[in-house]
């Protein structure tokens, strides 16, 4: 009797900390989910949390966004970490298609190996949604995945899974960069739907659902340069811009349903880390003029 005892309590202990890890996995993950955006773009307006469904306007066509719910048909739920890691970080489905860019993997590809795993540990304990994919409406000749490899050859740098920038040295810049994927609306693209790198964060005329996008760069003339410390905090927390206007449209969203959950800690570093970014000049304003001047 005293040896089952015995056994029973060396299992509990070996037990706990496995437990306890699980926990908090999961519950890392559930913040780094929100801060990700996953809720934003994988739920249709009205629809099921995370059954996919949204449309994704771009210059291409329209997307659709998947059912990522641990729903073993139509969702993730049959993904090993492998899967789920090759997915985010790579841009390739388990069945070896490939993703097209509206699905940022191009910069979670930074995101660390931990990180996406506690966002995977976060999916699997949601609500499975037996919702099926919607086909995305593109062009014929997107129609051919092949095409994709192409892009992928021009505009995805593979080794941005090494993470190059990382949570310890850099953590502002790791949130910006690769969790809230900041550069993939505020930075235009290429004629190929790729970022460009000489102007990262400098807005864009062409953002999501064909609206404009600010430029976030240090530029006191088209840019944040002249927002205080205070201001950008106000503004990630609330919405609230310098002027007393609020945040509209995507951003509203990002910002409500992800970025107002950030630890003080971890707003004060993104914050710090924005303001560090090289003004570029880039006159992008809901009121500016396809040529570029202000009305």
């Amino acid at each position: 009797m005293l040896s089952v005892l015995k056994q029973a309590v060396i299992v509990l202990v070996l037990l706990a900390p496995i437990s306890k890890g699980v926990a908090d996995e999961s519950q890392r993950g559930e913040y780094l989910f929100h801060i990700s955006g996953c809720a934003l773009c994988h739920t249709e307006k009205g629809g099921q949390a995370l059954a996919g469904g949204r449309a994704i306007e771009t210059e291409f066509g329209t997307l659709y966004s998947p059912n990522i719910t641990p729903d073993v048909q139509y969702g993730i739920g049959r993904w090993s970490d492998a899967d789920f890691l090759r997915a985010l970080k790579t841009g390739i489905a388990p069945d070896g298609r490939y993703y097209f860019p509206a699905f940022p993997y191009t910069s979670y590809a930074r995101m660390t190996r931990r990180d996406a795993l506690a966002i995977k540990a976060y999916l699997f304990l949601q609500p499975t949604k037996a919702n099926e994919n919607k086909p995305h409406d593109l062009p014929w000749y997107l129609s051919f995945n092949m095409i994709m490899g192409v892009w992928r050859y021009f505009n995805f740098d593979s080794g941005l899974s090494s993470n190059n920038i990382t949570a310890s040295k850099n953590r502002g810049a790791y949130i910006a960069a690769a969790l809230a994927h900041c550069a993939e609306c505020h930075t235009p693209r290429n004629y190929l739907g790729g970022l460009r790198s000489d102007m990262e964060y400098a807005g864009t005329m062409s953002g999501p659902d064909g609206k404009s996008v600010p430029n976030i760069t240090a530029d006191k003339k088209t840019g944040i340069g002249r927002w205080s410390k205070s201001e950008l905090k106000a503004y990630l927390r609330r919405g609230e811009k310098p002027d007393g206007d609020f945040a509209g449209g995507i951003m509203a969203e990002v910002i409500d349903n992800g970025l107002n959950r950030l630890t003080d800690q971890d707003l004060e570093s993104l914050v710090n880390y924005v303001m560090t970014i090289p003004p570029v000049v880039n006159p992008v304003s809901p009121r500016m003029k396809r040529t570029g001047e202000f009305e």
